[in-house]
Formats: structure tokens, C-alpha cells, sequence
């Protein structure tokens, strides 16, 4: 037992090779080794566990070592490397400026660098969390840090960079480190896993990276704590138990029951996440990183984007295909209110609930329907129509040669496949253009048919072939009205009169749309709906039956509705912006003041980028 290392400690990088995910900060330090061009000052900073004190001792050790490889890497046989291993070098001072951040503390350093090294180069100088020295400390070492020895080198760390002076700032030469990607942490761990013969399964180490956030030393500090609670079988489902954490198969189950507009089920399973002990927040949270996904599985190119085990992709991708994208949208903005006002609900568990409750309804809100005739209810199938509406929009009907004028055989079809009650309305999903007029067939007036209600086959119909219906009923009936005249202003008013009820009804996200949306008239009963954007465009098309019913109601025309596509002249012409790296942005600024460019010469300067 006292022979045990944890793993943060036996598998610290020995040399810049090792350094996990900082190429960037490894490159830069090994090529100055290599062409001696050392700076007096470093500041290292970044977030924790992200390989700062680790890169400060690496470049300590190979600064001083007595035989580098070729390509500026520590030997570690030299008595230097050996003696820093065994922490007995002379050289090489670790402070820790949260226990000694006092002006005295400063003192005494600055005291120690004059006095060369008795070993090695370099006398180097790691101050680790530099922010917590006191600004009397810091004024008393600026002095130091400015014009040091030429054999003493200062290596500052930390995790707050804006907390240091900016005169500290000027004199040193600024490293920012990163956080380690998944991808990174994952291939350390599996690397490790295999040296400690452990058994771990991917999604069980993808888990691991993805609670680190980023830090290498929180991931394997959970690894060695998994692999106790394991002993070494490290799996899905027995990483996301220790870490207390809900996994996919919980959100898939909770998507499902919105989708199947399943109160009760989706209640039940958040009943039993709470009887564990998650938090409501936790929950919402994780709601709304699951839906994040299934609307980057909507499309290939964002593919990238998604942070997730590649034994998982496939399944968000069937389930992202089971979701309309503008039920995705709609859930993320219900999910996003209800994270914000978590923290100022009173009742926790009945904001989470009330959440849940609206997402299973809100595919059910954001199916448009429109009331049409009041003798006629029709429901129309998204697949069949497109399918279908060939053959029973475009395709004229002849007339038999032997019998008198009556319905066709499609139309009979039609006719077959309505429910006829009284005041009932008419239920439309899609929107086919409207066909042709080259033949006009003639459409008997319905009767009311018996109180038997006789189911729908799935016929599809489109709004435009039900408004040419109604008129050619009316016409046969004689009931045809006298109409009024569609004017520009009259639209532009409606228009705004319904853009106004929606934002009434909350729906903000539609609201947003439509304003950046645009009418026009074309006579004698045409509006067309011009959107700056696809995406535009598609909502301008869901909600296009419903403004459709709008405007015949409002000024009892026969009005239609279509849409196109127009890009704003302003977005057209807009100027490209092009960005530019320090060097270019230098050159810009010599071309328009070309006496800069002589004072760099003039002066002898060089730019540091």
C-alpha cells in the first residue's frame, strides 16, 4: 500500500513529447531551447490541470541538462536530470505564492538569485498561482523580474491572468494553455488503462473526459477512483452509476414520451431520476444537451460538433430522425426558459414537471390547421401528398360521352373519403401549389350526411384544390359573393395584426421569423410571403395555412397564399469581412501611413507577433 501512486503523479509528462494536448506550447518552447533564444520571464497560464506546472518543470530540467537529444528533449542519464528526479537539484526553486505572497517572501528570493548556479546553466524559478501574491509583493519584485541575472529564469503559473498587474504582464513572455480536448483525454486514458491492465470500454472513458471538463488531472484522478469501485472493469453503465450521472437511454425514454404525447410515462420517468437524488436542474441541463444533439444529427456537416461516444451516434441518429426539426427548436427554447427561471421557482419539482408537461404537447401546438368549409373535414397525409396530388390535381377529368354531366370517378373518390358533419372544420398539413386549370370538372354540392362518422383513408388534398372546390360549389349553387378588393395597405395592416398575435401566443421564435419577412400583393387575390433566408422560408410555409384562414376572414376573399425566397440587397452588398493575422494587420498600417514603415527601419525594430 505505500508503494501506491496515483495515477496523476506516475504518469506526470517527463519530457515536451509527452505533454498531452499543447502541441502549440511544447513546439514554441522546444524551438527556443534550440536556437537560444531563452526569455527571462514566463507566464504560464490557463484553466487547472491543463499541464502548466508540468511544462515548467520540463523546460527547468532541459535547460540545465547536460546532453539534449537532437530534437531539444531532457536525456535524464545526466547527474543534472537525475539529481532534478530525485528533487535534490540546486538549480531548479518551487514556490507556492499562496503561502508566500508576503513582501518579505519576495525578499528573500530576490536575495537567492544573486548567487549563481553550482550546477547547470540556469537557475530557474517556478512561482506556481502567482495571482495570490500581494500588489506590495508584486511591486517589490518588478525590480527582478525587469533585469534579472543572465542565469536566472522566473517561470510564473496560474489560473487567473487577470488578476496579475499589467507591469508584471509586460515583462514576461505569456503562454495560454488550453483545455484538453475529449478525443486527447480519451486516448491518454486508454493508454494508461492498458498499462495498469484495466478493462474499459470507450463510452465508459468518454464519460470520464467529458466530467473532467477539460483537465487531465480531474480524469484520471476519477479513472483510478472508478477502477477501485470496479476492480479495473470500468463499463458504461457502472461509470455513469459512481459518477451519479443519468444516462442517454433516461433522455431517449423522456423524448419518446413528447413524441407520443405521453404525460403520465414521462412524469413517471422523471419520478424515479428524483427518487435517486438528481436535482431538477441537473435534469433540465441534461435535457437540453440531448436535444443540442439530436439537432446536430439533423445534418451530416455538423457531425463534428457532437461530443459523444461513437457507440451512441447511431442511435441519436434514428432518434433524431423520429423528431421534426421545428419540434428540436421549439423544445430548446421551452428547456432554455425553464433553466433560466429554475433558480427563482419556489415549487422545484412542479417547474421541471410544468417543463415536461409543455414539451409533450408541443408537437401537437405546432401542427397547423386552418378552418375551411363548414360542411367538410379532411385529413390529409404528409407523405401521400406528394405522391398522389398528380393524379388528382393535375390530371383533367373527362367527361363520359353517355352519361349527362356528373362527378368523375376521383372526385367520387374525394367525396368517399370526407366526413361530412355540420360546423366542422378542416384539418391541413401541407400546402400542394395549385393545378392547371385546363378542364374544369363539375362537383355536385354535398348534403349532410347521417351522424355516422366514417374514418378518413389517408386522402391527400391540397388548400388551393378545396378553394377551387368551395368556388366552383358556389358558382353551381349561385352563392357566389360579391368580393372585396385586396389592396397593399389592407395586406401590409393583417399582416402586422397577425405577427402581433403571435408574439401574444408566445410563440417568439415564429414572431422573430416573420419579421424579417416581407409581402407582397399581387392581384387580383394573391400574397406573397418573401423570406431573406431558407430557414425563413420554411417557417413562412408551416404557418402558411394559418395565415391563410386569417386573411379570408378578416376580408372574406378568396385569398392565396405562396411563398418565395429573396435575398435582402443590403445582405447582398454587404461589405466581406476579412481578418487579418498581426503580421497582415501591421502591413495594412505601413500602407496607409507609410512613415510608420520608415520608423520601423529607421529605428532598427522588429515586431513581435
Amino acid at each position: 500500500m505505500s508503494d501506491y501512486i496515483v495515477s496523476a503523479r506516475k504518469y506526470r509528462p517527463q519530457t515536451f513529447d509527452t505533454v498531452v494536448g499543447q502541441e502549440h506550447i511544447t513546439t514554441t518552447l522546444k524551438n527556443a531551447i534550440k536556437n537560444q533564444h531563452l526569455a527571462h520571464a514566463y507566464l504560464f497560464c490557463g484553466p487547472r490541470g491543463v499541464g502548466k506546472t508540468t511544462c515548467a518543470r520540463i523546460l527547468a530540467k532541459t535547460i540545465n541538462c547536460e546532453s539534449p537529444t537532437a530534437d531539444m528533449e531532457a536525456c535524464g542519464m545526466c547527474n543534472t536530470c537525475v539529481s532534478f528526479k530525485n528533487n535534490t537539484s540546486f538549480n531548479v526553486f518551487e514556490l507556492d505564492a499562496a503561502s508566500n505572497n508576503s513582501v518579505d517572501d519576495i525578499r528573500e528570493l530576490t536575495n537567492q538569485v544573486r548567487f549563481q548556479p553550482q550546477q547547470g546553466k540556469y537557475k530557474v524559478y517556478i512561482i506556481d498561482e502567482v495571482h495570490m501574491l500581494s500588489a506590495a509583493a508584486f511591486n517589490a519584485f518588478l525590480k527582478t523580474l525587469e533585469e534579472p541575472p543572465p542565469y536566472a529564469i522566473f517561470i510564473l503559473a496560474t489560473t487567473e491572468k487577470h488578476k496579475i498587474l499589467p507591469t508584471i504582464l509586460s515583462r514576461c513572455q505569456i503562454f495560454d494553455f488550453k483545455r484538453i480536448t475529449t478525443h486527447d483525454i480519451v486516448a491518454h486514458l486508454q493508454s494508461i488503462a492498458t498499462k495498469e491492465s484495466m478493462v474499459a470500454q470507450e463510452a465508459a472513458l468518454h464519460i470520464i473526459s467529458q466530467k473532467s471538463e477539460g483537465c487531465m488531472r480531474d480524469a484520471l484522478s476519477m479513472l483510478d477512483r472508478i477502477a477501485s469501485f470496479t476492480n479495473g472493469m470500468l463499463t458504461y453503465t457502472n461509470t455513469m452509476e459512481h459518477l451519479n450521472l443519468l444516462d442517454a437511454d433516461f433522455y431517449f425514454k423522456l423524448t419518446d414520451g413528447m413524441l407520443s404525447q405521453d404525460v403520465a410515462g414521462t412524469l413517471l420517468q422523471l419520478d424515479k431520476a428524483l427518487e435517486k437524488g438528481f436535482e431538477g436542474d441537473v435534469i433540465i441541463s441534461g435535457l437540453a444537451e440531448h436535444f443540442r444533439n439530436l439537432l446536430l444529427c439533423k445534418d451530416a456537416r455538423m457531425a463534428k460538433l457532437l461530443d459523444l461516444p461513437n457507440d451512441f451516434r447511431p442511435v441519436y441518429n434514428e432518434k433524431a430522425n423520429q423528431a421534426p426539426p421545428s419540434f428540436i427548436l421549439s423544445a430548446l427554447n421551452v428547456i432554455n426558459d425553464s433553466e433560466l427561471n429554475y433558480k427563482t421557482a419556489t415549487n422545484k419539482r412542479l417547474h421541471v414537471e410544468m417543463c415536461l408537461i409543455r414539451l409533450c404537447f408541443l408537437l401537437q401546438s405546432l401542427k397547423p390547421s386552418a378552418t375551411f368549409n363548414s360542411d367538410v373535414i379532411l385529413s390529409l397525409s404528409k407523405d401521400e401528398d406528394v405522391k398522389k396530388n398528380t393524379h388528382s390535381v393535375e390530371s383533367p377529368v373527362p367527361a363520359p360521352k353517355e352519361q349527362p354531366k356528373t362527378t368523375s370517378a376521383k372526385e367520387n373518390k374525394i367525396i368517399e373519403n370526407q366526413i361530412v358533419e355540420e360546423k366542422s372544420t378542416v384539418v391541413i398539413e401541407q400546402t400542394i401549389p395549385p393545378a392547371p386549370k385546363t378542364q374544369e370538372p363539375i362537383i355536385t354540392a354535398l348534403s349532410p350526411a347521417p351522424s355516422t362518422t366514417l374514418q378518413p383513408k389517408g386522402r391527400r388534398l391540397s388548400k388551393d384544390m378545396l378553394s377551387d372546390m368551395d368556388e366552383r360549389m358556389n358558382r353551381e349553387a349561385g352563392k357566389e359573393t360579391e368580393q372585396k378588393e385586396l389592396t397593399e395597405e389592407l395586406a401590409n395592416q393583417l399582416f402586422e395584426q397577425y405577427k402581433q398575435q403571435l408574439k401574444a401566443a408566445d410563440k417568439n421564435v415564429i414572431y422573430a421569423q416573420f419579421c424579417m419577412m416581407r409581402i407582397e400583393v399581387l392581384p387580383p387575390d394573391e400574397v406573397k410571403l418573401i423570406s431573406p433566408t431558407e430557414l425563413t422560408d420554411t417557417y413562412a410555409r408551416e404557418q402558411r395555412n394559418q395565415l391563410l384562414d386569417f386573411y379570408r376572414a378578416e376580408t372574406k376573399i378568396n385569398v392565396r397564399v405562396t411563398t418565395d425566397i429573396q435575398e435582402d440587397e443590403a445582405t447582398k452588398n454587404a461589405p466581406k469581412t476579412v481578418v487579418l493575422s498581426k503580421s497582415e494587420v501591421f502591413d495594412v498600417m505601413v500602407q496607409k501611413n507609410p512613415s510608420l514603415g520608415k520608423l520601423k527601419d529607421g529605428l532598427g525594430m522588429s515586431i513581435e507577433y
